[in-house]
């Protein structure tokens, strides 16, 4: 794949000692250890993308001024390496992720980095970071953060003339400690995530940023996790605060809510799409009311439900919950067979344990 700049490294002079690295790769956590390097590039409008570096990692020393302290002008991307049984290492679909970068930008005014530079940068930082790629043993993985931000130090309010591009990497155990058990949802009838022409296609921190205090809510509701609905109508299930979801029929057949502009494009739903149909079941494409979701599950017709995201892969739900009633899909306690086949097929593929038919696979080292 063609880049259009050379990457500088700089090694580390002070790395993680191995003993320190085992402890770490041997109960990793999410998003709590960061590697020994990480990956910068800049752009202004004069001289383009410039200066592409893999330096040690460190703080950021950023201008109070700076503007997206100010604007929230920044995109993000989230990615996993894996590390398969020979050795090598390997990363899911990391074209899929450039390209969802690029409609971020685009959203968001920033400058597209081209997808060949953005594969480049995380293959630059992975290979730097190999040792930090853990044994797949409970699903372990080093996941990817590329970041984009507006670092010009100025309060006016326009598209940052000065931009900063970067790649930072964390071990991670499996997302949900308890493993793919059932999730608990609770239905947020006061809040929406995103509406029409905004940014919930953009992977945007303001979308996380505005899901929080539903998430809260959530979490004092005793669920796991909040779900959205529209909000031109507040009828239309959307997704999760960080999943898109999927709906399984009693006679195979699937539903997830259709891509609308306010629902995030999920790589992992993508490829799941794909993945089912190639599993036999009819999957579509669809608004589906939080009604449809509730009555299907009472009477039956709705076996199972999950939810997909890169952190999570695949995690089943249980309940739904909302002000005055519930209901519970399946037996509440276990994954549902189509759920569970899902999810190990595309786990096997990732970790290189069955044949990548997709061509989604991308060997880094």
């Amino acid at each position: 794949m063609e880049t259009s700049f050379e990457i500088s490294v700089t090694p580390s002079t002070d790395p993680v000692g191995d003993a320190r690295l085992a402890e770490i790769l041997a109960a990793p956590g999410f998003g709590t250890h960061f590697t020994d390097h990480m990956y910068v590039v800049e752009w202004t409008p004069d001289q383009g993308w410039h200066d592409a570096r893999v330096t040690p990692y460190a703080p950021l020393s950023i201008d109070p001024a700076t503007a997206v302290l100010h604007y929230a002008q920044e995109i993000f991307e989230g990615m996993k390496a894996y590390r398969h049984a020979d050795g090598s290492v390997w990363t899911f679909r990391p074209e899929a992720n450039a390209e969802r970068m690029m409609r971020s930008a685009r959203r968001l005014a920033l400058p597209e980095l081209p997808v060949g530079d953005f594969v480049a940068s995380v293959d630059a930082l992975v290979r730097a970071d190999e040792r930090w790629v853990p044994d797949p043993a409970g699903e372990k993985s080093l996941y990817l953060r590329p970041f984009m931000f507006a670092s010009e130090v100025f309060l006016g309010v326009r598209p940052a003339k000065h931009v900063t591009y970067m790649v930072i990497a964390s071990p991670a155990g499996a997302y949900f400690a308890r493993g793919p058990v059932p999730v608990s949802i609770w239905l947020s009838e006061e809040y929406t995530r995103a509406g029409r022409g905004g940014m919930g296609a953009a992977k945007t921190g303001g979308n996380y940023a505005s899901s929080l205090v539903a998430q809260q809510e959530a979490i004092e509701q005793g669920c796991d996790q909040v779900a959205f609905l529209d909000a031109a109508e507040g009828k239309y299930v959307e997704e999760l605060g960080g999943m898109n979801l999927y709906f399984v029929h009693d006679d195979g057949s699937i539903v997830t809510p259709e891509l609308s502009g306010t629902i995030l494009e999920g790589i992992t739903r993508s490829s799941i799409v794909e993945l089912c149909g190639k599993l036999g079941h009819q999957v579509d494409e669809r608004r589906f009311s939080v009604d449809e979701w509730r009555e299907g599950v009472a009477s039956g017709r709705i076996a199972e439900v999950f939810a997909c995201g890169t952190a999570a892969v695949v995690t089943p739900v249980g309940t739904l919950k909302w002000a005055g009633g519930e209901v519970t899909s399946g037996n509440g306690t276990d994954a549902g067979p189509v759920t569970q086949k899902v999810r190990q097929t595309l786990v096997d593929i990732q970790y290189g344990r069955a044949e990548d038919t997709f061509g989604w696979m991308h060997q880094v080292c």
